[in-house]
């Protein structure tokens, strides 16, 4: 399947801000299941992007503006064809050691429900992990409710039995890490064919490793492992980590962005 996505994210200020510095992980990584055919990022402001790789060999880029400032408007978009690969990662270089995905962060700590609760679910599911894994996504997806959160962390989203995609994935990050399962967050797009408004966030899943097979990929918000109709974006511990844009602006007048992402199916370019 061949992706076009345009991901939006707009600042407002006012007053207006003196500056501003963003760092932006928007540029997805090719792996087996996917092929960034073309990508760019645009700002609407004057500044040089300057590229790098984080820890996790995300792909960083940050920039810094200086001046009064009434918006900001920072545009990643580009196209991605994707593939199938039932949720494994392959054809992409691991920096770290597995047991480093074993570490817990503040949004991902289970609690003693969340500890119990995964406990049940390993006691009543095949022995085998990727069964287990298999059985904690279709439970959590049973237990907890799709919708807004304003405290994705998994304790929370847990209690509530409610969150968005990606506090989905921090409840299943902590419940495979408590049955020791390395797991991390994957940040990226979702193709919803259906959609009749562009997203406000970007999607999220948890990835969890299996000696043998490697890296792969759980969506409990979709109750599926990632296909085609996923874009990866970047991995970290938490969604903080691969936040696809983070950053500061100097003011009184700073607040929230408006994020707008369309995902939509493109042509193959024909010669």
């Amino acid at each position: 399947m061949r992706l076009r996505i345009v991901h939006e994210t707009a600042y407002s200020f006012d007053p207006p801000a003196l500056g501003a510095i963003q760092t932006l992980r928007l540029t997805p990584r090719g792996h087996d299941g996917q092929f960034v055919v073309n990508w760019r990022i645009e700002v609407d402001h004057d500044c040089r992007l300057d590229t790098d790789t984080d820890p996790f060999g995300n792909v960083v880029q940050s920039f810094t503006t200086q001046g009064k400032l009434d918006g900001l408007v920072i545009t990643a978009l580009g196209d991605v064809e994707t593939h199938d690969m039932a949720g494994m990662v392959r054809g992409q270089a691991e920096r770290f050691p597995v047991g480093v995905f074993l570490r817990g962060t503040p949004l991902t700590v289970p609690d003693a429900e969340i500890r119990s609760f995964a406990d049940d679910v390993a006691a009543s599911a095949p022995t085998d992990r990727l069964s287990r894994l298999h059985w904690l996504m279709n439970s959590l997806h049973e237990r907890i409710l799709l919708g807004e959160t304003t405290d994705d962390s998994a304790k929370a989203t847990f209690a509530a039995s409610r969150g968005d995609a990606r506090a989905m994935a921090h409840v299943m990050i902590a419940a495979a890490r408590h049955l020791g399962i390395p797991a991390r967050y994957a940040s990226g797009y979702l193709f919803r064919p259906e959609a009749e408004a562009p997203a406000t966030s970007e999607h999220g899943w948890a990835e969890a490793f299996l000696d043998g097979v490697g890296w792969v990929g759980f969506d409990v918000a979709t109750n599926l492992c990632p296909t085609d109709t996923h874009v990866r974006l970047a991995i970290g511990l938490d969604r903080i980590g691969s936040s696809p844009v983070r950053g500061a602006a100097y003011g009184d007048g700073v607040t929230a962005p408006t994020i707008s992402i369309s995902v939509s199916e493109a042509r193959s370019a024909r010669r």
